[in-house]
């Protein structure tokens, strides 16, 4: 078995949508799928869901499913393997799901944990006598000031202040989708690019005679002249295309098979697609810039707590709680009332799995942000040679550089004139160009070998009987 089940899908979903029938090529032009798995799926689904064939004059099979598609495999078995995926489906959004809330939990609820136990200690020192159990008289100082400071801008906010802070809120993405952003990032934006670049590279194929040249499959792919010839090879093994030679000498990629379609839509021109640039994260700036300070906060205290266990270590006697910091102190009798070992509470819970956490929390972001960077610079590359590779394809003569102005932000490389001279020397490793200065001063360049290649491709493609890679009547009705 050389397919999965979402393919098996994609075929039957490609199926419904074409009442009219459809061959293989049809449904290898919508799917993207190899021919072979094309083939092989068809009939399955024939066989589910009661097809009717219709073989044509050309030999082609033509199926189509007047009764609609009400599978005939039912029963408990079927039934419960269906269960069981859907079952398996919803497990695996539901554990996705839980990850994202157990982050959430983790970065705001240590926060609120910590800010807790900071409030309290400021309470508990306003309030305590000198001299008392838990430390010296006084405050905490500038952390003391600080917590302080944050409370009463907290409690003293104007109510339509609260009010616009409730519309905004309703407004804003949930909570643990905006952590997962943030640490994770958003969903590939070109996840279903190579699908989309093949359908469209069938798509042009089914419409020029079934017959591409390099240089054609570089505008859609934006690759080299070496990284193309060998993805084309790829692409006439998935598609049943192979390589011809013109009586001129040059060589081009014919996919006779992919004609024989019942859909007769055309699609002439040269199409190169856009990639889209990946996005760090859909946040706004300053939620960002929220989860960051809460997370700071987090590592401030975790790191605090961690030390004090390594410096002060267990408290036990009246003169070791007046001499401890008074967070840690109080944080320790507290525990102390619940369990013999709260030093080993402190140690694990707040001190080295909030510490862990927080230092994660960074550098996963920062690593995907290198990553990103160099991901996203590679797509501008690509899609302006794509745009670029086009622009030479379409001219060949006397063509000057800064014609290559990028139409969009997604094809402009950070160094523009690296990029300009990149497309140059990629095209100009398939043919040769003849450079020269025009009367401004500027270089051009012409593509003499690659013009007399592409009238010997067009020579070729007109001169392709289309007439017998038709499918033509229907000789044959199984329905019948």
């Amino acid at each position: 078995m050389s397919y999965s089940d979402a393919d098996y899908q994609k075929v039957v979903n490609s199926l419904k949508k074409r009442s009219n029938g459809a061959t293989t090529a049809d449904i290898c032009a919508v799917t993207a799928l190899p021919l072979s798995t094309v083939r092989e799926l068809i009939p399955k689904a024939a066989d589910e869901y009661s097809g009717h064939l219709r073989v044509t004059q050309s030999g082609e099979i033509l199926y189509h499913f007047p009764r609609g598609f009400i599978s005939k495999y039912r029963g408990f078995g079927v039934s419960l393997k269906k269960a069981a995926g859907k079952l398996g489906v919803f497990i695996k959004k539901a554990l996705a799901f839980l990850f994202k809330v157990w982050i959430m939990v983790m970065l705001i609820g240590y926060f609120l944990l910590f800010v807790a136990i900071a409030l309290a200690t400021v309470f508990l020192s306003a309030t305590s006598k000198s001299g008392g159990k838990g430390g010296k008289s006084g405050g905490l100082g500038l952390l003391d000031l600080l917590i302080r400071l944050w409370f009463y801008s907290e409690i003293t906010r104007s109510n339509d202040d609260y009010r616009y802070r409730r519309k905004a809120k309703k407004n804003k993405r949930p909570m643990h989708k905006a952590i997962f952003s943030f640490i994770f990032g958003e969903e590939d934006p070109n996840k279903d690019w190579y699908p989309q670049l093949n359908k469209s590279i069938i798509a042009f194929l089914q419409s020029n005679n079934g017959v591409i040249s390099l240089p054609e499959y570089m505008v859609f792919t934006g690759e080299d002249s070496l990284e193309a010839e060998k993805s084309i090879l790829s692409f006439c093994s998935k598609y049943s295309g192979s390589p011809e030679v013109t009586d001129e000498g040059t060589i081009v990629y014919r996919f006779d098979e992919l004609l024989l379609r019942a859909d007769s839509r055309n699609f002439k021109e040269l199409s190169p697609g856009i990639q889209r640039l990946k996005t760090f994260s859909s946040n706004s700036k300053n939620m960002n810039a929220g989860f960051i300070i809460i997370n700071a906060v987090n590592l401030v205290f975790g790191s605090y707590f961690l030390y004090q266990t390594l410096t002060q270590g267990p408290l036990t006697t009246e003169l070791q709680y007046q001499l401890a910091s008074k967070m840690y102190a109080y944080t320790h009798f507290f525990l102390g009332l619940f369990t013999q070992y709260p030093t080993v509470i402190i140690t694990a819970a707040l001190g080295i799995v909030p510490v862990l956490f927080s230092i994660f929390f960074w550098l996963i972001p920062l690593a995907r942000y290198s990553i990103l960077k160099k991901d996203n610079e590679k797509i501008k590359l690509t899609n302006f040679k794509r745009f670029s590779f086009n622009k030479i394809w379409s001219a060949l003569k006397k063509i000057r550089t800064d014609i290559f102005s990028p139409p969009c932000e997604e094809c402009r490389p950070k160094d523009l004139n690296a990029a300009r001279d990149r497309v140059i020397k990629d095209i100009g490793a398939i043919s040769s160009p003849e450079v020269e200065t025009d009367e401004y001063g500027e270089t051009t360049y012409s593509f003499i070998e690659l013009e007399r290649e592409k009238k010997a491709l067009n020579k070729y493609r007109v001169s392709v009987d289309t007439a017998k890679l038709q499918i033509g009547e229907t000789v044959f009705d199984s329905n019948v």
